[in-house]
């Protein structure tokens, strides 16, 4: 039994993750299929691509990914299908899928064989008639040459690392705002010792750390390392992102307290 998980920015209402779904039960009608997020924001690439990547490590070797977030669809953007040892991913070719492009061993293919498709390709929805029953077909076992042709071009989205600057402090960005509002940030958790730090984030300076939620009072902000190993800003029982205004791209800096 193959795994096929599903990330889509469509939400639940309009019926469109079910259709992708009747699609794929079609053509491989043993594939575990596993909805991994059909909460991301309308059109957030980058968002998609940072919940993916964080996500598909947990799942077992050959599981295939299908993600749609997709705001060129219908345009010249191309359809992808990318191999690496440990999972196949399938969507659209807007970066996404960056994070799965770093990987060694990473290949990239053009899905340009429509006999692998839905017979009639709707303008504005490729991931009910070429993404679907491409991730169909994959799971039931044809080849990534037999789907499409080899690329080197795949789009890759620009990354900024966080970074030591000469007077000692770390300057790095929130990458994700999630569902309850915690500011998660690309600085690992073992870059700065807890105790001799603070962060400073939108005019605020944020002094506590702690290991859980519950270190804090309520609506007091904490930093802490998150289930990603970096840190993040919280409030406890409140919305770091409103209380303080701020949301994904947010420069936040770490400096000393001694």
């Amino acid at each position: 039994m193959t795994i096929i998980t599903l990330t889509t920015d469509f939400g639940t209402a309009d019926g469109y993750v079910g259709a992708m779904k009747g699609v794929i039960l079609g053509i491989a009608p043993a594939a575990q299929l596993v909805d991994l997020s059909h909460e991301i924001a309308a059109q957030d690439v980058r968002g998609a691509g940072y919940v993916l990547g964080r996500a598909a490590v947990y799942f077992p070797a050959g599981t295939i990914h299908l993600a749609v977030v997709d705001p060129g669809v219908g345009s010249r953007r191309r359809p992808l299908l990318i191999t690496t040892p440990l999972a196949s991913y399938v969507g659209p070719d807007n970066g996404l899928f960056t994070f799965a492009l770093a990987e060694a061993g990473a290949a990239a293919f053009e899905l340009d064989h429509p006999e692998f498709w839905l017979p009639n390709i709707s303008r504005t929805f490729h991931g009910r008639d070429i993404f679907a029953p491409v991730a169909a077909h994959v799971a039931r076992g044809v080849a990534p040459h037999a789907l499409g042709s080899p690329i080197s071009n795949a789009v890759r989205l620009p990354l900024v690392a966080p970074q030591w600057h000469s007077d000692g402090h770390l300057a790095g960005h929130v990458v994700r705002v999630d569902h309850f509002g915690n500011l998660i940030t690309d600085i690992p958790g073992g870059w700065v010792g807890e105790g001799r730090w603070c962060a400073e984030i939108a005019g605020r300076r944020i002094t506590q750390f702690g290991t859980t939620y519950a270190d804090i009072g309520a609506g007091e902000l904490l930093i802490l390392v998150s289930s990603a190993d970096t840190f993040e800003i919280a409030a406890r029982g409140g919305n770091a992102a409103a209380l303080l205004g701020v949301g994904v791209g947010e420069a936040v800096d770490f400096r000393s307290t001694l």
